[in-house]
C-alpha cells in the first residue's frame, strides 16, 4: 500500500481539481488517498466517483480550521472515514468558511486600495470551485512565482502578515471540532501538531476521545516524530500521515512523496 492521506483540492485552497488530483495519485502509485479540503465535505461526492474510476481508495476527509483557545493558537483537526452527510460539520463549518470568505473579500480590497496591481473578478474566479476566497486564489492573481520563491512569499508576508491585509478570523473551538467529526461517524485526528505545536492540546483531547495524531508531514522534523510517536504510544493513538499536497498553491511537494506505507485502513474505510 502506498497512503497518502493529507491532500487539498479546488474545493477548498488547492490548485489542482480532484480530477488532476486522482490523475496524479494514479501516477505516483499511490493505493489510498485521502482528500482533507479545509472546512467542507462538498468534495466527497466527487471523490467517490473518483475513486471508482482510478482504482483508488478514497478516504472522504476533511480538515477542520480551529483553535485553541486556553493556549490561543491554531490547530487543525482531521477527520476521515465519512460515508454520509456531514450535518455537525456542515453546521460547525459554514459560518466559518463564510467569516473566511468575507475577510478575504476585505483583504482583496485593501490591497487594491495600497495601488496592487490586482484584479478581483480574476481572483474570484480562482475560487468558484471552492465557493470561498481563500488568500491562495488573491496571491496567484497577483503574481505567476512560484509559492516557494522569495518574491512569493517576500510579498505574502508583506501584505498579510505585516501589512495592509493582515489580520484573522475567529476560527472554531477545537473541542467543538472533536465533537463534530464523531457526530458525523468520523476519525478524529490532530493534523501537524509539529508545524502548530499542537502537543499539549492533544493530550487534553485524548480526554474527549481524540483517535489519532498526523506523523508524516513535510515541515515534521525528526524531533516532532519523536514526540508524535511519544504520544501515540502513550494514549493509543492511530498514527497518520500525508504530503498536505495543495498543488502549485503550497510547498514544492509531490504526491508519494510524504506517504505511509503501512496503515490500519480498516479505521477509516
Amino acid at each position: 500500500m502506498k497512503i497518502d492521506l493529507h491532500t487539498h483540492s479546488r474545493y477548498s485552497d488547492g490548485s489542482e481539481t480532484l480530477m488532476q488530483l486522482f490523475q496524479q495519485a494514479k501516477a505516483a502509485g499511490i493505493t489510498h488517498l485521502g482528500v482533507v479540503d479545509h472546512d467542507t465535505t462538498a468534495h466527497h461526492a466527487e471523490g467517490r466517483k473518483l475513486a471508482a474510476q482510478f482504482d483508488i481508495e478514497f478516504i472522504a476527509g476533511v480538515e477542520i480550521s480551529a483553535y485553541d483557545f486556553k493556549r490561543q493558537r491554531k490547530v487543525h483537526m482531521l477527520g476521515y472515514g465519512f460515508q454520509g452527510q456531514c450535518p455537525h460539520i456542515q453546521a460547525l463549518c459554514t459560518p466559518l468558511l463564510a467569516r473566511r470568505h468575507d475577510h478575504s473579500l476585505w483583504q482583496l480590497a485593501r490591497i487594491q486600495e495600497a495601488g496592487f496591481p490586482l484584479d478581483a473578478k480574476q481572483a474570484l474566479a480562482f475560487a468558484r470551485e471552492s465557493g470561498t476566497l481563500y488568500k491562495q486564489h488573491i496571491m496567484n492573481a497577483l503574481t505567476e512565482e512560484a509559492y516557494s520563491s522569495e518574491y512569493y512569499q517576500t510579498l505574502y508576508r508583506s501584505l498579510f502578515k505585516t501589512g495592509v491585509a493582515a489580520g484573522d478570523i475567529v476560527y472554531v473551538d477545537a473541542f467543538e471540532a472533536l465533537q463534530a467529526i464523531h457526530a458525523d461517524g468520523g476519525v478524529a485526528v490532530v493534523a501537524h501538531p509539529g508545524q502548530l505545536d499542537s502537543f499539549d492540546i492533544t493530550e487534553e483531547l485524548v480526554q474527549e476521545g481524540l483517535d489519532g495524531i498526523e506523523l508524516i508531514h513535510p515541515d515534521h522534523t525528526s524531533v516532532h516524530m519523536e514526540q508524535v510517536q511519544q504520544l501515540a504510544q502513550k494514549y493509543h493513538l492511530i498514527t497518520t500521515g500525508g504530503s498536505d499536497y495543495h498543488g502549485r498553491y503550497g510547498a514544492p511537494v509531490q504526491l508519494g512523496q510524504y506517504t505511509l506505507s503501512n496503515l490500519q485502513t480498516a479505521v477509516f474505510i
